[in-house]
């Protein structure tokens, strides 16, 4: 391609709002236009790096038995209401109506078009184990788009969904992905780590996150240097210290004016925080008869920890939770400063409590009035709760749940995910089949999704300098930049077509630019392998390479400019190739 031709132009300036460095990069080297919140166009250059992504995806999903379909976007309501997400799934879920005034939906995931294809194709356990994909197009109409491509609306994902007829046979489908997928991003040259995650709006049994660690993610994640225990924040468990052992006390009332926090209140007692109960009010949202209605949620940890929104959703099993607002607060009898369960109707409010909460004797906790709070209370004896569970948030330095050394926090970026869907979408479609004995059984779903685009930026937030963009030879939009100066411009030309005969993808500056724009466009484009033309180099004879990861300009006889050059790309290939390798399991 000549860049005399290229549609879209390089920019010296990063737009106002780009906040993040592979963001700016992104625009400024056309690769990507935004055309509204969430919604970009792929430049030339993109679209060709987002299509060699996708082809190494293609490679690994057919390597384990995948095969490749392509379903709509636009799907019947009907689906999702047999499911029940249509119901579940707030404003997120873009739904609308055709001329026939039929509820219809645009494609978040492709869960219930598996189910329903299952249901209508698959009858024995001869047709299975399957394991179909597609790449395409979805919508998620997401409230905060931000950072570019890491967090859109309009995006395109590679999902691919098992078919088994038994647990065994989804436990050796989820294996081969989780190694597909480390392949996949190894071969796009991205460093990625597995963490156990919350299983959300997709439901199952078991789910991991592919995480890229790097400051500007929104994913934080609980890691353990000594045993490799790693888990996004949103599930991580933790190691709590044990409670302390004491004889149960009278429970007593003291003033404790105008103190509102767990801080104050230990300040002013001179007790330690975890000698204290603390009080969380969410105002949680749940479903009978695909009906919604709202729930107070009065959640208790110990003083000296913070409540996990994401376990406390999961142990009430809520569609959503948001903090109460303090009229609902106060309609429950509750005072919101000084409250704790006890005196309050349960029937009005759904009490959960943290797991060590149970054990930890002679608590301070409110005393649902304005300026009380009460010494000693004591789970069991002066209040119970709906639901005892993990609901504490995990925090740099908590004990490792698996060896009890430290946890440290790193921020991530979510890659790819992977899920033990089992039977819970195939059975409300009534996809099922027959076993050996001809008895009915539903069939048994995982789920795997890989967006293109996030990869795509991930990638150049991994390799880029003050320059520009320095892409892996694997997605590299070319391979080469050819650069033709004053007095080389005959030569360039010939070398151009020489190098697309020998099976190299060349992007040729053809353009009457001077040199520092030329190779600025280059080092900020980011192709792996540079070739300068120039009336200087042709009175040696030779071109100049250079390599974008390098500073290092190797002269080389025009002769040999083209073996120097495939030389080149094979080396580069053969480095990223050398970290495809087998990656343990710990489930």
């Amino acid at each position: 391609m000549r860049m005399s031709q290229v549609f879209g132009q390089t920019l010296r300036e990063a737009p106002s709002d780009a906040e993040v460095a592979s963001h700016k990069l992104l625009v400024r080297a056309g690769i990507i236009r935004q055309l509204g919140a969430g919604i970009y166009t792929l430049m030339p250059f993109g679209k060709r790096a987002t299509d060699k992504i996708e082809r190494i995806m293609r490679e690994e999903m057919n390597a384990i038995g995948g095969q490749e379909i392509f379903m709509p976007v636009v799907h019947p309501a009907d689906l999702w209401k047999e499911t029940g997400r249509w119901y579940k799934i707030g404003d997120e879920m873009s739904r609308f109506r055709d001329k026939n005034e039929r509820d219809m939906v645009l494609a978040m995931t492709h869960e219930e078009v598996v189910a329903d294809l299952a249901r209508k194709d698959i009858q024995s356990y001869r047709q299975l184990p399957r394991l179909i994909y597609h790449l395409q197009s979805k919508w998620r109409d997401d409230p905060r788009p931000r950072a570019g491509l890491i967090r859109v609306r309009e995006f395109t994902m590679k999902d691919s969904y098992s078919l088994d007829a038994d647990e065994v046979g989804l436990d050796a489908q989820y294996r081969a992905h989780y190694q597909a997928y480390f392949n996949i991003f190894h071969r796009a040259d991205l460093p990625v780590v597995a963490v156990l995650a919350d299983v959300g709006m997709m439901g199952g049994s078991m789910a991991h996150e592919y995480m890229y660690l790097t400051p500007i993610g929104e994913d934080t994640l609980l890691i353990c240097d000594n045993c490799g225990y790693m888990a996004n924040r949103q599930i991580a468990r933790f190691r709590k210290p044990a409670a302390d052992t004491e004889d149960l006390k009278p429970l007593e009332k003291v003033a404790t004016p105008q103190v509102t926090t767990i801080e104050g209140l230990a300040e002013f007692l001179a007790v330690p925080p975890s000698r204290t109960a603390k009080a969380v009010f969410m105002m949680g949202t749940f479903m009978e008869n695909n009906q919604d209605y709202q729930r107070l949620v009065f959640a208790v940890v110990r003083g000296d920890m913070e409540l996990n929104e994401t376990k406390l959703a999961n142990a009430v099993k809520s569609k959503e939770l948001r903090p109460a607002h303090p009229e609902e607060i106060a309609a429950s009898g509750a005072v919101a400063g000084y409250a704790s369960p006890i005196g309050l109707e349960k029937e009005q409010i759904l009490i959960a409590v943290d797991e060590l909460i149970k054990d930890s004797p002679n608590l301070v906790a409110g005393a649902n009035e304005t300026d009380y709070h009460f010494l000693n209370t004591n789970y069991g004896r002066d209040y119970e709760a709906h639901i005892i569970a993990d609901l504490a948030s995990a925090e740099e330095g908590a004990a490792c749940p698996d060896c009890a050394a430290p946890l440290r926090t790193r921020r991530g970026v979510e890659v790819g995910n992977i899920f033990k869907l089992g039977t819970e979408y195939t059975a409300a479609l009534g996809a099922t089949f027959l076993d050996k004995e001809g008895r009915e059984h539903p069939i048994i779903m995982g789920s795997y999704g890989i967006g293109s685009g996030r990869l795509l930026q991930c990638v150049v937030e991994e390799h880029n300098d003050e320059k520009g963009i320095i892409w892996p030879i694997t997605v590299a939009p070319y391979h080469v930049h050819l650069v033709a100066l004053r007095g080389g411009e005959e030569a360039a030309e010939r070398l151009y077509k020489e190098l697309a005969v020998a099976g190299l993808e060349v992007l040729y500056d053809d353009r009457e630019e001077s040199p520092g724009v030329k190779f600025n466009d280059a080092d900020l484009i980011g192709n792996p392998i540079r070739v300068t033309v120039s009336a200087r180099t042709l009175k040696e004879g030779a071109v100049e390479i250079k390599l974008r990861q390098s500073d290092e300009r190797m002269p080389v006889p025009l002769v040999d400019a083209i073996q120097k050059v495939l030389e080149a790309r094979e080396r580069l290939e053969e480095t990223i190739a050398g970290t495809v390798v087998p990656v343990e399991t710990d489930f």
